[in-house]
């Protein structure tokens, strides 16, 4: 069993190259001109961002904590304990962000 956010273990236990995802919670978002546009606005397709609570054990490129980006469309959704997780394949993942430098350092971050 794998750790979940809130310092629980959870009662599930990944196989093979199965990761367990917990979904950021969607909010407003901003357009490049400053205009607030809702969460419950439909924009075409739109990859999501997540943090991984549980890996199987063939899993190679991502460890848990880690943010991952996903297409939210193509995953299967579990509920375990009140809170709903995505499980995916590591050959869906898009992305994994990268470690942003520390204040005062300039670089690209995801």
């Amino acid at each position: 069993m794998t750790a979940a956010p809130t310092g629980e273990a959870l009662p599930i236990h990944m196989l093979h190259d199965r990761l367990l995802v917990a979904s950021e919670a969607e909010s407003e978002r901003k357009s490049g001109g400053g205009i607030l546009i809702p969460a419950t606005v439909k924009m075409g397709r739109r990859l999501a961002w997540a943090q991984v609570v549980a890996l199987g054990p063939n899993v190679r490129s991502v460890k848990v904590g880690d943010r991952v980006l996903f297409d939210p469309e193509e995953v299967a959704e579990v509920e375990l304990r009140a809170e709903v997780y995505s499980l995916l394949r590591e050959r869906d993942l898009h992305a994994v962000a990268a470690i942003q430098a520390d204040e005062g350092h300039t670089g690209l971050y995801l």
